[in-house]
């Protein structure tokens, strides 16, 4: 007997002129980029009608979360029935990026006071559990929603 399980994918793998993907290690300042921003429906729609606004705080202190990792958004919120959440496909201008690479840097949670857009947390830099990047972005104006992404239930085949 197969059953079914959902999987996060995207219908189109191609960005939008100016905008890119996963494609550096680091963001680079000043660049567009596809980011992805993990949540509930009713927030998803809250967040369409209204705009994204700052966390109060948060490990990189206040901002909009995301991540260039729809894998990473789509844990979010953790512990959240799965077919309930949503994955908000943005494009974000990242502006100046500084990299907060380890716990404690001087700058983790006041990095916009000297003149960064947004602070990046590396994949594998023992900041994040899951070991994926994380993006914080300072000034919301700087995200441009572009598509709601929901999980498709997908067949799975008796033995996996």
């Amino acid at each position: 007997m197969s059953g079914f399980r959902l999987q996060w994918a995207e219908d189109d793998f191609s960005p939008p002129p100016g905008a890119f993907r996963l494609d550096t290690p680091q963001p680079a300042d000043d660049r567009t980029y596809i980011m992805y921003h993990g949540t509930t429906r009713a927030c998803a729609e809250q967040i369409r009608g209204t705009g994204f606004r700052q966390s109060k705080d948060g490990m990189l202190g206040p901002g909009v979360y995301l991540s260039r990792d729809l894998q990473k958004a789509s844990r979010y919120p953790i512990d959240h029935p799965e077919e309930d959440k949503v994955v908000i496909k943005v494009m974000v201008n990242v502006g100046k990026v500084i990299a907060i690479n380890y716990q404690n840097h001087p700058l983790q949670k006041t990095w916009h006071y000297y003149g960064f857009n947004t602070a990046w947390v590396p994949p594998n830099c023992g900041m994040v559990p899951s070991g994926l990047e994380e993006d914080c972005v300072w000034d919301p104006r700087q995200i441009w929603i572009t598509e709601l992404i929901t999980p498709r239930a997908v067949q799975v085949q008796p033995g996996y």
